[in-house]
Formats: structure tokens, sequence, C-alpha cells
């Protein structure tokens, strides 16, 4: 596992804790629902995409 993908994914985290917070501050509290649903939909996606690049090294390894 690369150390990027790790720093990618604290960064994400970081950056959609902070907006949580300020929206909640500021009283809108639908939106950073949806921070927190976006920002959890991008690391699954960049997950999805590492674990697909996994099973094709597989794939190859083995010759399937």
């Amino acid at each position: 596992m690369e150390v990027d993908l790790i720093f990618k994914i604290a960064a994400v985290g970081i950056i959609v804790a902070i907006l949580n917070q300020l929206l909640k501050n500021s009283g809108r509290d639908e939106q950073a629902t949806m921070v927190t649903i976006a920002g959890l939909v991008v690391v699954l996606v960049i997950i999805v995409r590492e674990i697909s690049d996994l099973f094709n090294l597989i794939k190859s390894l083995f010759g399937l």
C-alpha cells in the first residue's frame, strides 16, 4: 500500500471534518450532512479503484 493513498484519505477526512463543523456552527445541518456523505463517497471511490487495481494485479499474476 502506498503512503500516498493514506495521505489522500486523511486529507479528505480533515477537509470534510472542518467543513462539517463550519456548516453546523452556522446552522446549516442539512448541508453539513451532505458534505459528510460526499466525503464518504469520494473515499469509497478511491478505495474501490485501489481494490480494482489489486484484483487486476492478482489476475495478471496468476494468468487468469
